[in-house]
């Protein structure tokens, strides 16, 4: 045999440490039997003891594979519980912010379920007092309607105004022009106004800007006299700075005005339906 060639080993291969231990321990728990077992042989009582052998277990434990189990478990445990955890505040935070969400909508909707209703009783308001106004008007006696006539001091005025000249003829021939054109609440012209908006354009044909609204335009210029009224002035009904309608007075007691839906834009007596008072403007 060449003296390179290899000697296979017959040397068993070393246990692990932990058996050893094992082995250690039943090796010594088995010899201090065997002691306490020689020892009673060598009394002369003692019956002769055969002669056993005995073979000492092997234990196969792998502690080490059971430890690292047990770690795996127990982090895949905790991995999970954190998982569980998240989930749960997720749904919360989901939870609570809906409600919030919710609340504000149903706020937002209620402020504007006020506003449209704010504006529809006023809107509601505003027609309830033209239509008390035109039946003031018509429910008044045929005989205080009379007719005035132009060369007469009209009812109700000590004296006779002399003919529209400069602004006031703009005024008046304007408001003259548009008699027979449609009453529309918030019309402001050119084929349909209403009493505001008819008032306002008159003046403007002056060069003369007046608030939108009646309650503004009764308030507008110089509390004037029904019985000294002249071309041009502003004629309302109410009370001052919250009228509900308004007219331009034309001379010869007559006033011109949007009366409403049902008759329009006309001319009319004084003693159609009476003014509360009056404002000088010009």
């Amino acid at each position: 045999m060449s003296h390179t060639a290899h000697i296979p080993s017959h040397r068993k291969p070393r246990r692990s440490a932990s058996k050893l231990a094992v082995r250690a321990g039943v090796a010594g728990g088995v010899l201090s039997t065997l002691a306490m077992a020689g020892t009673a042989s060598a009394s002369p009582s003692a019956e002769p003891v055969a002669e056993t052998t005995l073979e000492m277990p092997v234990l196969n434990l792998d502690l080490a594979a059971d430890v690292s189990s047990a770690v795996t478990v127990a982090a895949e445990n905790t991995r999970l519980a954190a998982v569980e955890g998240e989930l749960t505040a997720q749904e919360e935070s989901a939870r609570t912010g809906a409600a919030a969400e919710a609340k504000q909508a149903k706020e937002e909707a209620q402020k504007q379920a006020d506003a449209e209703k704010a504006e529809k009783a006023e809107k509601t308001a505003k027609e309830e007092a033209v239509r008390k106004a035109e039946a003031e008007r018509s429910s008044r006696s045929s005989s205080e309607r009379t007719t005035l006539k132009s060369t007469a001091a009209p009812q109700g005025t000590g004296t006779v105004s002399a003919p529209a000249t400069g602004s006031a003829a703009a005024i008046v021939n304007f408001a003259r022009a548009q008699v027979g054109k449609a009453y529309v609440m918030g019309g402001t012209g050119p084929s349909s106004f209403d009493c505001s908006g008819l008032v306002q354009a008159a003046y403007r044909q002056a060069g003369i800007s007046l608030p939108r609204m009646s309650q503004a335009q009764s308030s507008a210029g110089t509390s004037v006299s029904l019985n000294a009224l002249q071309p041009g002035d502003i004629l309302y009904w109410g009370s001052k700075g919250s009228a509900y309608h308004v007219a331009i007075y034309v001379g010869g007691g007559k006033f011109v005005g949007a009366q409403n839906p049902s008759t329009g834009i006309v001319e009319r007596n004084l003693s159609y339906d009476k003014p509360t008072g009056a404002v000088r403007v010009l």
